[in-house]
């Protein structure tokens, strides 16, 4: 028993992979927009996570400040302490 795509030439194959890919890539992109959209969340429900993710980000942000704010003080009391020493 012959496989189905053996009647196929190389030319033939390499055109269907050339095309089928990009398609098989469109059709994919469309489906997923369409389930976004069909099972998507509400606004509200979007604004929410938007606010909890600016607040979030807020928070990491402050304790980040916070470290450096640490760090320049600790080079800065190392730095007077070499000086102190000469």
């Amino acid at each position: 028993m012959t496989e189905w795509y053996s009647c196929l030439g190389v030319g033939t194959l390499a055109v269907l992979l050339i095309l089928g890919t990009p398609f098989v890539a469109v059709v994919g992109g469309i489906i997923l927009a369409g389930l976004k959209i069909w099972k998507g969340s509400s606004a509200r429900q979007r604004q929410e996570e938007e606010a909890r993710l600016i607040q979030e980000l807020y928070r990491g942000l402050s304790r980040m400040e916070e470290r450096v704010e640490a760090l320049e003080t600790l080079l800065l009391e190392r730095e007077r302490k070499r000086e102190g020493l000469r």
